[in-house]
């Protein structure tokens, strides 16, 4: 878990190229956390953003 969206989101991307799987950045309460898609069972509404590896960058 991380305080600091930005360290969080660049976790996320290259964990995302590194698994080569789509992960979710999401968070709760005052931190951030990244999973990988398909394990993430938590609210909709905690989602930030999904990192695809297989889809071009937005």
């Amino acid at each position: 878990m991380s305080y600091n969206l930005t360290l969080a989101q660049n976790h996320a991307f290259d964990l995302a190229r590194t698994l080569m799987v789509p992960v979710i950045l999401f968070q709760t309460e005052n931190e951030f956390g990244v999973m990988v898609s398909s394990e993430y069972d938590g609210d909709q509404d905690a989602i930030v953003h999904e990192y695809d590896p297989w889809c071009p960058a937005h």
